[in-house]
């Protein structure tokens, strides 16, 4: 395969997919090495950006998708407003910003911080694949440890979860 089309198979592969791919992926389904799939995605990245569309491909949550650019979000919010986190309590986001900045946590642990019971907003977070259980503490009872998932960072539009903002940045604003 030529590296024209090559390239032209990743792009339609990112647009059609939805979700973030990783390069891992796209080898899986193209049998393209790791050199050619990165090199492709080099040239779609560095076009799309030249092209200042409403389209950018941006690497997040361990793979790459196509994005809203940042510079014309303001028009997909209207579309995008059925999905949208403002239906979950300010308990779950709460308790959906500890497990985030302190993963991985237990319940009790969470509910050290918020002061209340956290078992419900824990479920919801569970059904809605924001949170997962990462395993279990090696503690008395061995409860269990939640941690954040990829449909987070996808969401947050984060590459991981380093790239939280620090308290620091949430401050300068106030």
């Amino acid at each position: 395969m030529e590296k024209t089309e090559q390239t032209a198979v990743i792009e339609a592969l990112l647009f059609i997919a939805g979700d973030p791919l990783s390069a891992g992926d796209i080898k899986g389904l193209t049998n393209l090495t790791d050199a050619e799939i990165l090199s492709s995605l080099t040239d779609l990245i560095r076009a799309y950006k030249e092209r200042d569309g409403g389209v950018v491909i941006t690497e997040i949550a361990g793979g790459y998708q196509m994005t809203t650019n940042p510079a014309y979000a303001q028009w997909a919010k209207v579309l995008k407003k059925t999905k949208s986190l403002g239906k979950l309590s300010i308990a779950a986001l709460e308790t959906l910003s500890i497990v985030a900045y302190k993963q991985p946590i237990t319940r009790v642990e969470i509910e050290e911080i918020r002061g209340v019971g956290s078992d419900w907003t824990i479920k919801i977070l569970l059904e809605r694949n924001l949170v997962k259980i990462t395993g279990r503490k090696d503690a008395p009872g061995k409860p269990l440890l939640f941690g954040t998932t990829r449909e987070f960072l996808q969401y947050f539009g984060l590459k991981d979860i380093a790239d939280l903002p620090t308290l620091k940045e949430f401050t300068k604003d106030v």
